[in-house]
């Protein structure tokens, strides 16, 4: 694989990375794929995370050289991006549009929510990513084709999902925090305390007054779906 030019360029040329075949050019066809390095990877981080996948722990898993790998992945970087296009293969992309671009739009963030609590190393990695494959460039363009009814242009359509994306991305690295972290009763308990006594200091009114409403519906679900509406139902279409 040929690396991108220009100054500070990092990674492969993604003409290289996903429209070439998949194999090396050079010596004898080995017996593992790209695609099969690729699912080791993914594998790994949905068990472990992300921190788990090297490149060494991936040639373990195929049952490689660490050296052959980088014909497929010259980088931890470039497999990353592989990994991401790779599940994002699991996301429909041919399914009816209602026509309403507001509705669809909803749940395409549903999916996507779904797809990276599946996928937990998915929220951060996606902040990272440096270039579309062909399974992300699938999903991109059923979004497209959602948004289409809005009237608004390419660029524009462009924007409100990439605005999604991020949006999902943070809500759902979130919520995963928060599921880690109700697996440590004490140490949430501790924060509650804490924030019961700044609270209680009369410095911050608004945390006292945020603190003492009453609470909506804390189910994650019912969480996702107030947060959801309040962006998509607030896009700004001027």
């Amino acid at each position: 694989m040929t690396r991108a030019d220009g100054p500070g360029a990092t990674g492969v040329d993604p003409r290289e990375l996903w429209l070439h075949p998949d194999r090396p050019r050079r010596g004898r066809r080995p017996a593992f794929s790209r695609e099969a390095i690729t699912a080791a990877a993914v594998a790994l981080a949905d068990a472990e995370g992300i921190e788990a996948v090297t490149m060494r722990r991936v040639a373990a898993e195929v049952g490689a050289g660490v050296m052959s790998l980088y014909s497929y992945a010259p980088d931890k970087e470039t497999l990353l991006d592989l990994m991401i296009d790779h599940v994002s293969g699991e996301l429909p992309t041919t399914g009816p549009l209602t026509g309403d671009w507001r509705t669809d739009l909803k749940a395409i963030g549903r999916l996507q929510r779904a797809h990276m609590l599946r996928h937990p190393w998915l929220p951060a990695a996606v902040q990272d990513r440096r270039t579309l494959g062909p399974h992300v460039l699938a999903f991109l363009e059923h979004a497209l084709a959602a948004l289409r009814p809005s009237g608004l242009d390419g660029a524009a359509r462009l924007e409100i999902f990439a605005q999604l994306t991020a949006f999902v991305a943070g809500h759902t690295a979130y919520e995963i925090g928060r599921a880690r972290a109700a697996q440590a009763p004490e140490q949430a308990a501790a924060e509650a305390l804490y924030l019961a006594e700044v609270a209680a200091d009369g410095h911050h009114p608004e945390l006292a007054e945020a603190l003492a409403s009453a609470g909506r519906p804390g189910t994650p679900d019912a969480t996702f779906e107030r947060f959801l509406s309040r962006l998509v139902d607030g896009l700004d279409m001027g």
